[in-house]
């Protein structure tokens, strides 16, 4: 958990604050108020770099706003789409703590 949390503040401090709207994303019930707090930065800091509003992040809209998902955004567009959606940065992140 402690590994996720850090994954998630070097992905929310990738990007200028911002107000952006926040787009859904898949919490477990009961999950700590850190953890919370974490997710829901990763989702402004996503909503803020998706320029285009359409819940696809682009590899420079990554390079633009979230620098640590370009860096591993191969890793993450496992689809190979030319875009990574949020579900997709949430899962990477879970993959890559479960692994530490």
């Amino acid at each position: 958990m402690r590994k996720i949390l850090v994954i998630l503040a070097a992905c929310a401090a990738c990007a200028s604050s911002g107000a952006a709207f926040a787009q859904t994303a898949t919490q477990p019930m009961g999950a700590s108020p850190r953890l919370e707090h974490a997710a829901g930065q990763l989702q402004t800091r996503f909503s803020s770099a998706n320029i285009t509003h359409d819940g696809k992040l682009t590899r420079e809209q990554a390079s633009t706003g979230m620098p640590m998902v370009a860096k591993h955004f191969d890793e993450i567009d496992t689809q190979k789409n030319g875009y990574v959606t949020l579900p997709q940065i949430e899962a990477f992140m879970h993959e890559r703590a479960a692994q530490r």
